[in-house]
């Protein structure tokens, strides 16, 4: 492990990871709503809002699987020093972080049980920007919210499996959308 993965963490701990928490909630509450999310400054090519999440959200009892293009010795050693979360294989994961194209298929990550819905992966999904081009609906949105979302059918099938299902972040840049298992999208 070199000296620049010792770098690139929140400048205060928990103020940052109290911040960042907080956006994170926003986002899945309110689907369709973009927050930034900052603080860290993760080694390349992950965004600042995904290495955000990763600080936030991973520890050493929550598996990451890290997609190909994130895979990286210096992306390892940052994870391994910053939040001590193990990399694994997608069946374990509890967090899954990449390009949407590398998670494919979705059904190799946990969904959650009948008894245990919680026990599902969380997808951190590198975005390259967002639109409005797919219709939102569901908890926390009044009426409707307007998201590109990588693949629509996908987001549908998701859907369907409630209680069980996958939650997902897009990422881009600084900043961080949420689409909930419980989020009905169209077009």
């Amino acid at each position: 492990m070199d000296a620049v993965s010792m770098q690139g963490g929140f400048a205060a701990p928990p103020i940052g990871a109290a911040r960042s928490f907080r956006a994170a909630l926003q986002a899945l509450s309110r689907p369709g709503t973009i927050h930034t999310l900052d603080g860290a400054e993760p080694p390349a090519p992950l965004s600042v809002a995904a290495g955000t999440l990763a600080l936030t959200l991973c520890d050493h009892d929550t598996p990451v699987w890290l997609g190909p293009s994130v895979d990286l010795p210096e992306v390892r050693d940052w994870f391994a020093f910053h939040t001590g979360a193990p990399i694994t294989s997608r069946p374990d994961a509890r967090f899954a972080l990449g390009a949407w194209d590398e998670m494919q298929p979705l059904s190799d990550f946990a969904v959650g049980t009948a008894e245990y819905p919680d026990r599902s992966a969380t997808l951190i999904v590198e975005f390259p920007a967002f639109g409005s081009a797919h219709r939102l609906t569901g908890p926390g949105i009044r009426d409707a919210a307007s998201l590109t979302v990588p693949d629509p059918q996908a987001f549908q099938r998701n859907a369907a499996l409630y209680p069980l299902g996958l939650d997902s972040f897009l990422t881009s840049g600084d900043r961080v959308a949420g689409v909930p298992r419980t989020t009905r999208v169209e077009g």
